[in-house]
């Protein structure tokens, strides 16, 4: 009986060190994996969404509340001003979620760019949604309070040939970009003051 008990209370203190370590590793390199992240992962999207900002999109964000979630959002700095921001939705597509980065300005309310970050999409078909300018480019210069649809559910975006269900999923994504930004506009041009020169 002694030694069931010795032999609970060392596995008992050895789960509860092993456990402080975890945490310990967990908290340290939490800033590390979210940076790799975003350079990695999403940073080259943001970098080509915001091309020509004179400043660096992944050193210059800052996070909003918005309901039980916090969003990130990254700042475009063209000629001198802050006015454009990045921030990443996701939208249904095929084979999951896929994230959409949205870069808007906050000045007349229109879409600078948008970019594919993440997919789970078929290679070769819906995963040209990422690679193919062709989606993304119809979105630039547009307002984004648009209800966008592709042309085969009456809208005005032209789907990737095979791929009508992701090019679905992206314009799903664009629109709840509009609502996201339309709800923290006001804040996000508040935080955005901190970023002029």
């Amino acid at each position: 009986m002694r030694e069931m008990i010795r032999l609970l209370v060392v596995i008992a203190v050895f789960s509860a060190v092993s456990g402080g370590l975890l945490a310990v590793v967990q908290k340290g390199t939490k800033d590390r994996i979210e940076y790799q992240q975003l350079k990695f992962v999403k940073g080259p999207t943001i970098h080509h969404i915001l091309e020509g900002s004179s400043n660096d999109p992944l050193v210059d964000r800052f996070k909003l509340p918005d309901g039980k979630e916090e969003r990130n959002f990254f700042v475009g700095v063209f000629d001198g001003k802050a006015d454009v921001v990045a921030f990443e939705v996701f939208g249904k597509g095929f084979g999951g979620d896929i994230g959409v980065m949205v870069a808007v300005n906050v000045e007349n309310d229109e879409i600078v760019g948008i970019g594919v970050t993440t997919h789970s999409e078929t290679p070769g078909v819906g995963s040209r949604a990422k690679t193919d300018p062709s989606l993304s480019e119809q979105f630039k210069g547009l307002p984004i309070k648009e209800p966008f649809k592709v042309k085969a559910d009456g809208g005005q975006i032209d789907a990737i040939s095979g791929a009508t269900v992701t090019s679905r999923g992206v314009c799903g994504a664009v629109v709840g970009s509009g609502e996201i930004y339309m709800r923290l506009k006001k804040d996000i041009i508040e935080k955005l003051k901190a970023f002029k020169a």
